[in-house]
């Protein structure tokens, strides 16, 4: 194995070919035996197979080889969770934050009130100060983790965090004075 890897770090692509058929099922099995949603474990070994190519050229092969996929394999996953968890709370705090909206009695302009929903939120976001508001975007649009983002902005995973609680509460104060402005009242927990 470590002859293929090596030439596949070379650039070799027939190398990476026979990488694959010795442990695709080793990777899909793990994958699928890890996952909750069934149907999602085939996103999640091609993000498997991203990171093993990106992060090849760091591999210490005087170390098992099995081991260290393993390793990709887990977090992978595991990040795999994290966007889909934060992704239904976003929603479900967007969901909170919204109107109640009936199907039974929607009009045709009421897709027109969400999106307009919508472009106030983005509208409140712009309101945040450049620290805050990075984080956010980062954060939700961008799905990154706390200790991503602490990378990218190359400060301290607790100031990111800070940050991150701040701009939220920053956030539900602004929604709320932007509905008591438009003379409804919504509570934001």
């Amino acid at each position: 194995m470590t002859a293929w890897l090596r030439r596949m770090l070379e650039g070799d692509t027939n190398a990476f070919h026979e990488v694959y058929v010795r442990i695709h099922l080793h990777v899909y099995r793990t994958v699928y035996f890890l996952m909750q949603n069934k149907n999602e474990a085939e996103d999640v070994v091609n993000e498997v197979y991203a990171a093993l190519f990106q992060a090849l050229p760091g591999y210490d092969f005087s170390k098992p080889f099995k081991s260290w996929l393993n390793g990709i394999i887990l977090r992978q996953t595991s990040s795999w969770k994290r966007r889909v968890w934060r992704k239904m709370k976003l929603s479900f705090k967007v969901e909170r934050l919204m109107p109640f909206e009936s199907p039974v009695h929607a009009l045709p302009e009421d897709g027109v009130f969400r999106q307009e929903s919508r472009y106030e939120m983005l509208e409140l976001i712009d309101r945040l100060s450049m620290k805050l508001r990075e984080v956010i975007v980062l954060r939700y649009y961008h799905e990154s983790s706390f200790e991503e983002i602490a990378s990218v902005l190359q400060i301290p995973v607790g100031t990111v965090k800070s940050r991150h609680h701040a701009a939220i509460h920053k956030l539900r104060g602004l929604l709320e004075a932007a509905k008591t402005e438009r003379g409804t009242s919504v509570h934001v927990q």
